[in-house]
């Protein structure tokens, strides 16, 4: 749920779950600490991804929140259970472009389905794409029991003072998602000192690329967002994030936790909820909301933002299937029949 909803109506966009984008980590190698990973969850389905589409890992290094790097993925048609990507690399304005720009650096890289994760290396970057074990944990039960959704409140009523809302049952302990990941040289990101990092899904429908789907900081879209106006959010940019969405934020604040205006502001500044996109100082350990690794509790620290601190903690512990070599997220699980 990091971004497995968003909403009241817990769909996917445009009601195609491969346009899912569920979650985005960034941390250092742990193998290597001049290495920075980057991997973007979609799809919580894991099974292939839309061919029509492009997925895209967007970074800015320069804090004007606007791309200088972006890695584009695109996938073929899947044919008899398997799928193929290719990998674009663009720089500067190019990297700006809604299509999948600049040079191509990996072509026709099998998907991974399997248990066995196929990497590919171009230079002294590393690439995956296929299905994972997903290392999010949440009590999707807790959060219905947390948040009064009836007529469309959207998360705005939060039931607290009483009994525990949680019930202390990992909802995705057998999920598996799709995943795609990067690792690269934090050399050539060229942080200054940070990077700002967010996820795109864009598809082609009548010959028109539409923004699907975004993600930045964890579960931030699920309970800001609204039926109404998450596809205008998906579809927006970071660069325009505050003066579009900090009053929706600010209300929503009012109502999980009694914020003040001052006081949700305030919050939301210090967090720096707004703009959302994942920030990351390489030079210093990732732990949410510096990057995001796979042991963050995001789920207790975004119901603890809400709440101003008036909900317990869910209790839940992370997974222990992942890795501690690239691609990281373990093996994927079998599906059920």
């Amino acid at each position: 749920m990091s971004n497995h909803f968003t909403g009241l109506s817990l769909g996917p966009p445009l009601g195609d779950q491969r346009l899912d984008l569920c979650d985005l980590y960034a941390f250092q190698s742990p193998t290597d600490a001049g290495r920075t990973v980057i991997i973007l969850n979609a799809n919580p389905n894991a099974d292939a991804l839309h061919p029509d589409a492009i997925y895209r890992i967007n970074i800015d290094n320069d804090g004007d929140l606007l791309t200088d790097i972006a890695f584009s993925f695109v996938f073929s048609p899947p044919q008899n259970g398997k799928q193929t990507y290719n990998v674009f690399l663009a720089k500067g304005a190019d990297s700006r472009s809604v299509e999948a720009a600049g040079t191509k650096i990996v072509a026709d890289a099998a998907v991974s389905f399997g248990p066995t994760p196929d990497i590919v290396k171009a230079g002294d970057r590393t690439f995956f794409a296929g299905s994972r074990s997903d290392a999010f944990f949440f009590d999707f039960d807790g959060i219905k029991n947390l948040f009064d959704i009836r007529g469309k409140r959207n998360f705005t009523e939060p039931h607290l003072g009483g009994k525990s809302p949680w019930t202390g049952v990992d909802s995705n302990t057998e999920a598996n998602v799709f995943s795609i990941a990067v690792e690269v040289p934090t050399s050539e990101l060229d942080p200054k000192p940070e990077i700002r990092v967010w996820g795109r899904c864009s598809v082609r429908e009548n010959g028109t690329l539409i923004h699907a789907d975004r993600a930045g900081h964890p579960s931030v879209s699920s309970f800001f967002n609204t039926d109404d106006t998450k596809l205008e959010y998906n579809a927006s940019e970071p660069v325009n994030d505050r003066t579009r969405w900090l009053d929706q934020f600010v209300h929503l604040l009012g109502h999980t936790g009694n914020y003040s205006r001052d006081e949700a502001i305030a919050a939301i500044d210090q967090e720096r909820t707004l703009p959302d996109v994942l920030t990351l100082d390489p030079a210093k350990p990732a732990k949410y909301p510096n990057g995001r690794v796979f042991t963050d509790d995001v789920i207790d620290y975004r119901v603890g933002f809400l709440t101003k601190g008036q909900c317990p903690p869910t209790g839940l512990r992370p997974h222990n299937d992942v890795l501690k070599e690239f691609p990281y997220l373990g093996t994927p699980h079998p599906k059920k029949s």
